[in-house]
């Protein structure tokens, strides 16, 4: 097992986890911004039928109120915490998340090619029969390509 192995494993737990946060974040605000825009609506469905000049002051300024809060609900630049956001932060981890799973896989199998040309230049020592050595050399180098591939370029090369 290569060393970045476990990095990639945990990498790509824990990118998962936040992506999970933000999307679960992402739909709170759905709902909370959905429920002030309904509530907006609502209140100016029922505008026509007040004729009392103040309540229907009041009612306006309520309504300006909820629909900024659904505005900021939908986008908050300055926090980040806005849907548009989250969504975008999200799908940031997502990738992080990717690349780490990819990258992960060609360790793994990185890992076994040299698990293997270990063995079977062991085995070639003990047999005598030297064909095992080029084969184990094969495969050494291809596990050495395959963590070069998770290291660098874990996207270029699909397996899994």
């Amino acid at each position: 097992m290569t060393r970045v192995q476990p990095a990639a494993q945990t990498t790509t737990i824990a990118e998962n986890i936040e992506a999970a946060n933000y999307w679960s974040f992402f739909q709170a605000k759905t709902v909370r911004m959905t429920v002030v825009r309904t509530a907006a609506e609502e209140m100016e469905a029922m505008m026509p039928s007040v004729s009392d000049a103040e309540l229907r002051r009041q009612l306006e300024a309520r309504i300006e109120r909820w629909n900024k809060t659904a505005q900021r609900y939908d986008t908050e630049p300055e926090t980040q915490e806005g849907r548009r956001e989250l969504a975008a932060r999200a799908k940031a981890a997502q990738a992080k998340r990717d690349r780490a799973e990819a990258a992960y896989h060609h360790f793994e199998l990185g890992s076994a090619a040299f698990q293997i040309a270990i063995v079977l230049a062991s085995a070639a020592i003990v047999t005598g029969a030297m064909a095992l050595v080029g084969v184990g050399a094969v495969l050494g180098v291809a596990g050495a390509a395959m963590t070069a591939i998770g290291v660098f370029v874990p996207e270029a090369v699909h397996l899994f």
